[in-house]
C-alpha cells in the first residue's frame, strides 16, 4: 500500500495529470459503493486503476439508504437464500474484519401481531437467517434471536403500544453511515494506488473501431477535459446505467429501474425504545433504525422516473411512513417531530426477457459493448462480492493476467489498530483535552486515523470546538474532510462527511457559513465565494422543503430542482 492518500486540492491537481498522461488498464465511471468497490478490488489485484464521478463521492444511493449491513430478512419470503447467505457473510466480514470502525451490530425487534401461528412461523424464519449467519463464519456470530412476551417486548421498546403486539422475536444485523463508508472505500482504493477524483464528469467514450478504449472527462469545477485512455472501462453508475450506455452507444444486456425510498429522521427522545423496530407492511418492510441521538424510520418503494440527482421526498411519502409507524406507537409522530428527510433511488434490475425481469435485488455483469463492463443492482452490503465479479470479467479483457479478488481480506483505511485505539480511548482523550464521548464519535467515524484528524488541531485548538448549529460535529473534522477527503463545496460537508443536513432541525443552514469559512484557507475560497456557497446550501434546504410539502412527485421534483446546482453536470441532471 502506498502512503496515506490525502484527496485534498494537490491530489486533486496530481490526479487530473495522472488522467491526461497515463494509459489505465480500468477506467471506473461512477463513485458510489460498487464503483468505489470495482476500484478497491481492481488495485489491489494490481490493475492500474482510475475513478471518476460526475458529483460527489457517494452523493446518489450510496448516501441515502437505510444504513443498513444486512441480510435482508424479507428475501427468505422469496426464497432468495443464496443472496441472504451472501448478504450475511458480507455484514459479519464489514464487522469483524473488513471495518469495525464503521460497520456496528444493532438489535431489532421483530414485533408479533398474532398468537398461535406468527411466533413459530417468524422463528422458523429467524433460525434460517442466524444458521445461514453461522455457515462459514469467520468469528463469533452476532447474538441469535431472543423471544419475548408482549411485556418484556415494551420494557426494550416502551413506546410500543400495548395494543400492537402480543410479543416479539429480538434479533440482530449491523449498520453504518453509508456515506462515511462508501468514502472510506475510495480513500482506500486510493491508498492501494487507485486515481480517484469527484467532479469529473464522462462526456463521450473514445472508439477504436467497435471497441471503447478510453473516455473524454470533464473537470466541472472548472470545465477542462481530458482524454483518458483505459483497456476497459467499468459502467458503474447505478440508476444512470443506462445513460452511460447511450452514451457508450448500442443497446445493454438489462436495464435499470429507479425505485424511491424515503427516510424520515426524528430525535431520539421521541421513541423511548432501546432497539430498533422491523415492522411488516401491505408492500414491503418498514424499519425503525437507531441512529446515535435520533431515529432513522423508512422506507418507501415507489417507481421514480424523474430527475435522478435530486430525487424528492414529497408530503404523500412522509404520510406513508409517519401513517405506518403510528399504527404501533403509543405516542404518535407528528410533522413537526420530523429533524430531517431523504430520498434515494435503488437501481433494479429489469430486462426483456423473464428471467431478468426476476433479477430484482441481485446484481448483474455485463459486457455490453467490447470494452465494456456493466454492473448493477444487488445491496449496498454486498457491494465488495458484485466488485470482485466485475473486475473478473475485466480480466478477461485486459492483455495481462490478473491475480483473484483479494479484498476479503483488506481492511478499509482507520481498521488496522482500531481495536487497539479502542483500548487507548481514555488516553486519547486526554491527550486533546476532549470528553471521552467525543474520542468515542470521533474513533467511530475515523477509526485508527482519528490522531491524524485531531493532528489538524495542534496548532489551532479553535477546531476542537463543536460545529455552531450542529454539536455533535467538531471543526476539525470539517477541515480533515476538505483536506483530506476530496470535499469540494458546502453540501459535500454538511451532507456526507458530515451528517448535518439530517440530524438538526435547520438542516445545516445554520452550520453553513461557520464551516465555510473553516474550510476557506484549505480549498481558496474568497469572501465571494464563501458567500456563494453558503446561499446555494441554503437554496437546497428551502428546496427540500418545499419539495416536502407538495402532494405528488412531479411538484415535488419541480420544488427540488429549482434550487442551483453547485455542480453543473450535464445541464443540470447528471449522467454520472
Amino acid at each position: 500500500m502506498t502512503a496515506q492518500t490525502a484527496l485534498g486540492p494537490e491530489q486533486r491537481a496530481r490526479a487530473w495529470a495522472e488522467l491526461a498522461e497515463e494509459q489505465f488498464e480500468v477506467l471506473v465511471v461512477g463513485g458510489g459503493v460498487t464503483g468505489a468497490g470495482v476500484a478497491l478490488d481492481a488495485a489491489t489485484r494490481g490493475l492500474r486503476t482510475a475513478l471518476v464521478e460526475a458529483r460527489d463521492f457517494a452523493s446518489g444511493t450510496s448516501s441515502r439508504s437505510s444504513k443498513l449491513f444486512h441480510g435482508g430478512l424479507r428475501y427468505l419470503q422469496s426464497f432468495e437464500f443464496g443472496l441472504v447467505r451472501e448478504a450475511l457473510h458480507e455484514r459479519d466480514l464489514s464487522v469483524t474484519r473488513l471495518a469495525p470502525h464503521l460497520v456496528k451490530p444493532v438489535p431489532f425487534l421483530y414485533p408479533l401481531e398474532h398468537r398461535v401461528w406468527e411466533r413459530p412461523y417468524v422463528t422458523a424464519g429467524l433460525a434460517l437467517y442466524d444458521g445461514l449467519a453461522r455457515i462459514g463464519a469467520l468469528s463469533t456470530p452476532l447474538p441469535p434471536q431472543k423471544h419475548l412476551t408482549r411485556t418484556g417486548a415494551r420494557t426494550l421498546f416502551p413506546a410500543l403500544r400495548p395494543d400492537a403486539l402480543v410479543g416479539a422475536v429480538r434479533y440482530y444485523d449491523a449498520q453504518a453511515d453509508d456515506a462515511r463508508h462508501t468514502l472510506t472505500v475510495v480513500r482506500t482504493a486510493a491508498a492501494y494506488g487507485a486515481t480517484v477524483l469527484n467532479s469529473a464528469e464522462v462526456v463521450a467514450f473514445e472508439h477504436a473501431g467497435d471497441r471503447v478504449v478510453g473516455a473524454r472527462v470533464r473537470d466541472v469545477e472548472t470545465g477542462r477535459e481530458v482524454d483518458v485512455r483505459a483497456e476497459v472501462v467499468v459502467n458503474a453508475t447505478g440508476v444512470w446505467t443506462d445513460d452511460v450506455q447511450t452514451l457508450v452507444g448500442g443497446r445493454g444486456r438489462f436495464h435499470v429501474r429507479a425505485s424511491k425510498g424515503v427516510h424520515i429522521v426524528v430525535p431520539r427522545d421521541r421513541i423511548n425504545g432501546e432497539t430498533g423496530l422491523i415492522l411488516r407492511t401491505e408492500k414491503s418492510v418498514l424499519f425503525v433504525i437507531p441512529w446515535g441521538s435520533h431515529w432513522i424510520i423508512g422506507t418507501t418503494d415507489t417507481d421514480w422516473d424523474l430527475d435522478k440527482a435530486h430525487p424528492a421526498a414529497s408530503r404523500a411519502d412522509i404520510d406513508y411512513i409517519l401513517e405506518h409507524v403510528n399504527q404501533v406507537l403509543a405516542v404518535p409522530l407528528t410533522h413537526d417531530d420530523i429533524t430531517g428527510v431523504y430520498a434515494g433511488l435503488r437501481p433494479l434490475l429489469s430486462g426483456e426477457s423473464e428471467l431478468t425481469s426476476q433479477l430484482s435485488r441481485e446484481h448483474a455483469v455485463a459486457r455490453p459493448t467490447p470494452g465494456v463492463i456493466a454492473v448493477a443492482g444487488g445491496k449496498y452490503t454486498t457491494y465488495r462480492p458484485m466488485a470482485a465479479d466485475a473486475v473478473d470479467a475485466v480480466a478477461e479483457d485486459v492483455t495481462r493476467r490478473v491475480p483473484p479478488s483479494v479484498t476479503e481480506n483488506i481492511p478499509l483505511l482507520g481498521a488496522e489498530g482500531y481495536q487497539a485505539m479502542v483500548n487507548q480511548l481514555d488516553g486519547l482523550a486526554e491527550r486533546w483535552g476532549i470528553p471521552h464521548f467525543r474520542a468515542e464519535h470521533l474513533l467511530n467515524r475515523y477509526g485508527s486515523l482519528t490522531p491524524d484528524v485531531l493532528e489538524l488541531a495542534a496548532d489551532d485548538r479553535f477546531l476542537l470546538e463543536p460545529v455552531p448549529g450542529a454539536e455533535e460535529y467538531l471543526m476539525v473534522e470539517m477541515v480533515w474532510g476538505a483536506s483530506h477527503e476530496g470535499a469540494l463545496h458546502l453540501d459535500d460537508l454538511l451532507a456526507r462527511r458530515t451528517r448535518i443536513s439530517i440530524e438538526t432541525p435547520h438542516r445545516g443552514v445554520e452550520s453553513a457559513e461557520p464551516v465555510a469559512r473553516a474550510v476557506a484557507g484549505v480549498l481558496g475560497w474568497d469572501e465571494q465565494r464563501i458567500a456563494s456557497e453558503v446561499d446555494s446550501y441554503a437554496a437546497r434546504v428551502e428546496a427540500e422543503r418545499r419539495s416536502q410539502t407538495a402532494t405528488s412527485d412531479q411538484e415535488a421534483d419541480a420544488a427540488r430542482v429549482a434550487a442551483p446546482d453547485t455542480r453543473a453536470v450535464a445541464v443540470g441532471r447528471a449522467l454520472v
